[in-house]
């Protein structure tokens, strides 16, 4: 498939997934640091797990950087257990709030005031801190313009025969961010004229509003942020791993085997 029709097939996804299931207010969260410590209690663990250690230190008001900067190191890895791995967890967890004291004084603010460039060569340097979990932190925490790839974009670009499951992180990303870019100047009118009466029952991987979900972010921003939900909920609903359930899902008109 050239290049230029890749890009298109990215455009129509965004464009029918919105349209059928409307925001899906990702990431949820109050605040911004629970974004940070979410993206790293996720990491091999399913969701679930991640909200009873978040629930856990939400109850022991330990969820900010000042909480997890003094809790000792063992009453932190009892907290989060839920998420497993938690002692290397924890670890990171008080690394990170040691790199945000030492480069930005503790300020969340200062630390995403940077150059996108610049802070996400910088996260990739500590440890535990991978690709999707730096643009996870920099798109739902700091509403920087990158776009976040998981399981659930390459198998769902490996089954429509976009791009192989394999292929290399940077090139799925630059694919997404090439393709999306020019829906900018036509966000707003697609998100206040394409969604259709949606009822009380949300739709996809939606959540309901949260602060950080709801929060002001650019455009491109938000439109990264859109794409990213609907294809978890691609994911969740219909593109499972073992077993893809194709039925119902908006997707289904764009595989190649129905053309």
């Amino acid at each position: 498939m050239r290049r230029d029709a890749k890009q298109e097939h990215i455009r129509n996804y965004y464009r029918t997934l919105f349209r059928a299931w409307g925001p899906q207010n990702w990431w949820p969260a109050g605040s911004r640091f629970e974004v940070i410590v979410g993206a790293f209690l996720t990491q091999n663990t399913a969701w679930t797990n991640v909200e009873k250690a978040l629930a856990n230190l939400q109850a022991a008001h330990l969820l900010s950087v000042s909480g997890i900067r003094g809790v000792p190191l063992p009453e932190l890895e009892s907290l989060i257990r839920p998420a497993g791995y938690f002692r290397q967890k924890a670890k990171r967890l008080k690394l990170f709030v040691a790199f945000l004291d030492q480069r930005c004084g503790g300020s969340l603010t200062r630390l995403f005031y940077r150059p996108t460039a610049e802070l996400r060569k910088e996260l990739l340097t500590l440890n535990g801190i991978g690709p999707e979990t730096a643009d996870s932190i920099l798109l739902y925490a700091g509403n920087h313009p990158v776009f976040v790839v998981d399981a659930y974009t390459r198998r769902i670009l490996d089954r429509h025969e976009i791009l192989s499951a394999k292929a290399d992180y940077e090139d799925v990303r630059e694919l997404f961010e090439n393709s999306l870019t020019s829906l900018e100047e036509t966000a707003v009118e697609l998100h206040d004229d394409s969604i259709p009466e949606l009822g009380d029952g949300l739709r996809g991987a939606a959540h309901k509003p949260s602060a950080v979900s709801t929060t002001q972010r650019p455009a491109l921003a938000q439109i990264y942020n859109e794409m990213h939900g609907l294809i978890v909920g691609v994911g969740k609903n219909h593109c499972r791993k073992s077993q893809a359930q194709c039925d119902g899902c908006p997707l289904q008109k764009f595989l190649p085997r129905l053309k």
